[in-house]
């Protein structure tokens, strides 16, 4: 009867741990994609949050201006999907050869279109003073049509990109990326957490059932102990009863 308590609490305990070790190897799962997904939430919120406050202008941090690449015409020096940096600079700072984003000049494009390249030219208006940048992409092969006046200037380009990151913030900005990199995770996280607890309740019910059965299993044996010591001991009594009456 010990071998089998021993083996039962023996198996009991090897179960524990691997449970253990399947709870630690989910939670670091949950720790890695929360310290991925939150810098980006976080960003997002505040780019969003920023645009709503004024809409009129780009949304900064700070001096900086996150801006998302669409396009080959800065290739290979800045590339489709680049995540760049451009901070605000006074016109004046800005010479031949610098990298600048700016609101595109056009008359046909959008108005809150923006475009990254660089200056090859800068003119200065002898009226108004006025300064004008000519710009060419590095990858285009002629320069753009239309001069950049300076208050069309964004910001100068600090030389910072991050690579493909700007396609990640632009689809976690879509619904679907709302839904998929946030709202799954989250609900998946939460379900994770109820039935983890779920079934803890139920090792733990099940551990208190098997210690109570191992309690009722030692009671009985030391009963059934007690009662042989107790049949033994009547038996020599009564044997020392005949040696004694013969």
């Amino acid at each position: 009867m010990d071998k089998e308590v021993k083996a039962a609490s023996a198996d009991r305990t090897k179960a524990n741990r691997e449970k253990s070790s399947v709870s630690k190897v989910v939670n670091i799962i949950c720790i890695v994609v929360c310290v991925i997904l939150l810098p980006i939430l976080v960003f997002n919120c505040v780019l969003i949050v920023k645009g709503l406050i004024n809409p009129d202008d780009v949304p900064r941090i700070g001096k900086s201006a996150p801006l998302i690449v669409l396009t080959e015409s800065m290739d290979p020096t800045i590339k489709a999907g680049d995540l760049i940096i451009c901070k605000q600079v006074g016109v004046d700072e800005i010479k031949v050869g610098d990298v600048i984003s700016f609101y595109d000049p056009s008359p046909y494009a959008n108005s809150s279109s923006i475009v990254t390249h660089r200056v090859i030219e800068i003119e200065v208006d002898p009226w108004t003073g006025e300064i004008f940048f000519w710009t060419q992409g590095d990858n285009n092969n002629k320069a753009d049509g239309f001069a950049v006046p300076q208050d069309n200037l964004v910001g100068l380009w600090t030389g910072t990109r991050i690579g493909l990151i700007g396609y990640v913030v632009m689809f976690m900005q879509s619904t679907w990326g709302l839904i998929i990199c946030i709202a799954l995770p989250i609900a998946a996280i939460v379900v994770y957490e109820v039935l983890r607890r779920k079934k803890q309740d139920n090792d733990k019910q099940k551990d208190i059932d098997s210690l109570k059965a191992e309690l009722a299993a030692l009671k009985a044996e030391r009963t059934e102990g007690v009662e042989q010591v107790a049949e033994q001991e009547s038996s020599d009594q009564a044997d020392q009863g005949k040696a004694s009456g013969g």
